[in-house]
């Protein structure tokens, strides 16, 4: 499956939802806002169309026939970073933390607001984007561990890149900007995804885990990052950058 790709101009979306009325609708709105849509009911058609065409973003409905979204989102965080926001009509906190854990970048409930979507979808194109000015291609390096900034692209001390979603890439950036330093839920909210996207503070223990689960040797008793009770989290490493 192709990588996902980055469209300065117009950045290309692809709607994975059953419910055509919503697809129409929300294609539409988002065509009109100067962006590019693509539509699939199910998962076999979304595959078919990444084959062709590579897409900025996925917005997935969680309920959809053959594969649920939650199995389908799960599936592509193993074969790419892909953007993704998901959809329910669901409205526990629950529904929204296994997306997140599965590894959804964000989250919506139905019903939404067609202005509220495009303003997610644009929060977290420009988190993927943030990096391309000079100052974003340096490069970082911790216990042998090797960040291109401008690729945002991870190596291992095998040299073997390892794959991380858009907000986990965010997330480890923000630690490697502020080692030896002690930030909270809400600075990390306000760091890496901000609070204008309706974020809520278990989301950075989801993703905190996430990483760990990728970086550290063992998560279960992490090396990297540590939990300070009542305070956040520390990223105990000494930083490189060049």
């Amino acid at each position: 499956m192709p990588d996902y790709k980055t469209s300065v101009e117009t950045p290309h979306i692809l709607i994975v939802e059953d419910d055509r009325d919503i697809c129409i609708l929300v294609a539409r709105y988002l065509n009109n806002n100067d962006m590019r849509t693509s539509i699939a009911g199910h998962g076999q058609e979304m595959d078919l169309k990444l084959s062709h065409d590579p897409v900025d973003l996925i917005v997935l409905d969680l309920n959809l026939p053959k594969e649920d979204g939650l199995s389908i989102c799960l599936r592509l965080r193993n074969t790419t970073n892909v953007p993704i926001i998901m959809l329910t009509a669901k409205t526990e906190e629950i529904d929204r933390i296994i997306g997140l854990e599965m590894g959804a970048d964000d989250y919506m409930s139905k019903p939404f607001n067609p202005r509220e979507l495009l303003a997610r979808i644009r929060a977290v194109l420009r988190r993927q984007t943030n990096g391309r000015d000079a100052k974003s291609r340096k490069q970082f390096s911790f216990s042998g561990w090797h960040i291109n900034r401008g690729l945002r692209q991870l190596l291992n001390p095998d040299g073997a890149k390892v794959t991380l979603t858009g907000a986990e890439f965010d997330l480890l950036m923000a630690f490697c900007e502020h080692p030896g330093r002690v930030l909270s839920r809400d600075q990390l909210l306000e760091i890496t995804q901000g609070r204008s996207v309706g974020s809520f503070e278990r989301s950075i223990d989801i993703l905190v885990s996430r990483l760990r689960q990728k970086i550290e040797s063992n998560p279960r008793d992490p090396e990297f990052i540590k939990t300070v009770r009542s305070g956040g989290y520390l990223f105990t490493q000494t930083v490189e950058v060049e």
